[in-house]
């Protein structure tokens, strides 16, 4: 399997290999070199079962930031949830389909 990550607005073609644990071990040293330089991610299985994955720092800081946006947006969801909480259900999704038929209303009035 192939990913394409998009380093310094370069498009770099990266391998993700699933290797069993014992092969990580044996050729660990090399690994880390080939995830340094972006050349392959690699998922580690123990007894066919995914356990865990070697990816470069640089990939993991990629991730930790997606994983905090993904935080905060879940925080405007809570916020909006609370602030509906004693709002009938069938009354936020009628209020709902009005506001989408407004919208798209106001939409084909300007094509």
């Amino acid at each position: 399997m192939y990913v394409i990550v998009n380093i310094r607005n370069e498009v770099i073609v990266t391998m993700i290999q699933v290797m069993k644990a014992s092969e990580v071990r044996q050729q660990w040293s090399q690994l880390l070199n080939k995830v340094f330089r972006n050349e392959t991610r690699v998922v580690v299985e123990k007894s066919g079962i995914p356990v865990a994955a070697v990816i470069s720092a640089e990939d993991l800081k990629r991730f930790t930031q997606l994983e905090e946006q993904r935080k905060e947006r879940f925080k405007a969801l809570d916020r909006m949830r609370e602030s509906f909480k004693n709002v009938p259900v069938e009354e936020v999704e009628r209020e709902i389909k009005k506001a989408i038929t407004e919208v798209r209303a106001e939409k084909r009035s300007k094509k």
